[in-house]
């Protein structure tokens, strides 16, 4: 063999060496993206409106949780993680219970009573959640938008409502917006929670602008 042949030969002997270290380099590193949670990130982050509504609707729908945290009259965290999150936070689908931890609008009339109200019936308690087939799953702030079955079967949405807790939001069409709207309307008329001694100037504004001649006497 030529001495130049000699050269070629250890030449592709060394690169033979080196792309085989690279393709096992390669494979170390695609073994390690797929148990990272990198990759489980990647594979948990749906890439349009519609995946991102199948995964919730496989993920939560009729599924049981358990309630960790309420926030407010509306708002609640169950136990399961929610991309970065340690907990999904859920806001209750088609109402609106008056805010207490908004630093705008501070303390509303009957906000702490919501709240209150809320927690002794889901929080450490199992429920049920349900998606509404007709709407997106997630609203402005990321939440979770849902309907909750309490345990003893009723709808936390329905019994808030119901009760004078909360008002019905019409600003969101969903699939039980007029019994939502007949449960405020009897409420109303009951007097009950709220409705006994709110103001005009006490309700929400977006119900304010909706109805100005709401409570007038």
């Amino acid at each position: 063999m030529t001495e130049h042949n000699k050269i070629t030969y250890a030449m592709s002997r060394y690169r033979r060496a080196g792309i085989i270290v690279l393709c096992l380099l390669l494979v170390v590193v695609f073994v390690w993206l797929d148990h990272s949670p990198i990759r489980s990130k990647w594979r948990l982050q749906p890439k349009s409106e519609e995946q991102a509504k199948a995964y919730d609707f496989e993920k939560y729908h009729t599924g049981t949780f358990t309630v960790v945290k309420v926030v407010d009259g509306d708002t609640i965290d169950i136990d399961i993680p929610d991309g970065q999150y340690e907990h999904t936070r859920i806001r209750l689908w088609g109402i609106d219970t008056p805010e207490t931890k908004n630093p705008e609008l501070g303390v509303m009339y009957f906000g702490p009573e919501a709240a209150e109200f809320t927690r002794k019936l889901v929080l450490g308690k199992p429920v049920t959640v349900y998606l509404d087939e007709g709407n997106n799953t997630r609203g402005k702030y990321g939440r979770l938008l849902a309907y909750v079955q309490l345990p003893d079967g009723r709808f936390l949405n329905e019994v808030l409502v119901s009760e004078g807790f909360a008002y019905s939001d019409s600003r969101f069409r969903h699939s039980f917006y007029n019994k939502y709207k007949q449960l405020e309307a009897s409420a109303r008329g009951l007097k009950k929670g709220l409705w006994e001694k709110v103001t005009r100037e006490q309700l929400p504004e977006w119900l304010q602008r909706q109805k100005p001649k709401l409570l007038n006497k």
